[in-house]
């Protein structure tokens, strides 16, 4: 029996069994007596080509969470002792399911793979370590450094609270059937951040505001999004912010927290 790929699914089934060990391997395991987050969640796993690997190491620390019921009745027929959610990985309570944290892994489908780190944002107190297979583009994109083009709004927001680090490039050709793009592995480690010095969210609305304006300096990103604090400036309450004159993909996390905590004190002042 085998598993179709549906293009809506934005299924692309990995088929070198070399590079499925690899992204397995990213994960450290934790002992049982080190304390720490124990369980695995893998985010579709079609036919399994990563649980093969993850299954020995995890056992019943590891759950799988797929849509597609095809693959579901594979997954049911070739390893009966899988824990498996039937369901879609975006609807999931993970506090829910996973009080004490989770882990997660997976050859991440194409057509949601932002919406998967957006996931992981809301539950990054429960989430301590991602490891995974992305479109190239967006792995750039996550692990990229101020003042390049790539630099956006996920790359703030996820390196606001995690260690992303781009392992390594895989092609297109070791894929059934062959996405028409470059993918790339990547891990993100939980920091040392466990809240921002700032409101975290008003934070990430800065971040959203500045970033879908990026060629609009941040005084006039600002001004469209947070109009009150232009008029504090030019009526002389408050000074302008030293970053105004700067684009977004200029500045870093802390400054953004910066810029944050500035927007903050003059919302207050406004009242």
């Amino acid at each position: 029996m085998e598993v179709r790929a549906k293009k809506y699914l934005g299924q692309h089934f990995l088929t070198d069994l070399h590079i499925a060990r690899r992204i397995a391997e990213v994960l450290e395991p934790v002992p049982a007596d080190a304390g720490g987050t124990q369980c695995v969640l893998e985010v579709g796993p079609g036919m399994g080509v990563l649980t093969q690997y993850l299954l020995p190491v995890y056992g019943d620390r590891l759950t799988v969470a797929e849509i597609d019921g095809e693959s579901v009745a594979y997954l049911r027929a070739h390893y009966p002792e899988l824990h498996i959610i039937e369901g879609d990985f975006l609807l999931l309570d993970l506090a829910g399911l996973y009080p004490e944290g989770v882990r997660i892994i997976g050859n991440f489908p194409y057509n949601i793979s932002s919406q998967i780190f957006f996931k992981v944002l809301e539950a990054k107190d429960l989430v301590p370590e991602v490891a995974g297979m992305i479109q190239k583009e967006v792995a750039v994109r996550l692990a990229a450094l101020p003042g390049g083009k790539e630099y956006g709004i996920l790359s703030v927001l996820l390196q606001a609270y995690y260690d992303i680090e781009y392992l390594f490039t895989v092609p297109p050709g070791v894929f059934n059937p062959p996405p028409k793009v470059q993918s790339a592995v990547i891990r993100l480690r939980r920091n040392g951040t466990v809240r921002l010095a700032c409101d975290e969210v008003l934070f990430k609305q800065i971040v959203k505001a500045t970033f879908n304006q990026r060629r609009k300096t941040i005084r006039n990103s600002l001004g469209s999004s947070f109009p009150e604090v232009l008029h504090a400036v030019a009526e002389g309450r408050v000074e302008a912010h030293p970053f105004f004159g700067l684009r977004p993909e200029t500045l870093s996390v802390a400054q953004f927290v910066e810029l944050t905590g500035w927007v903050e004190t003059v919302l207050r002042k406004d009242k």
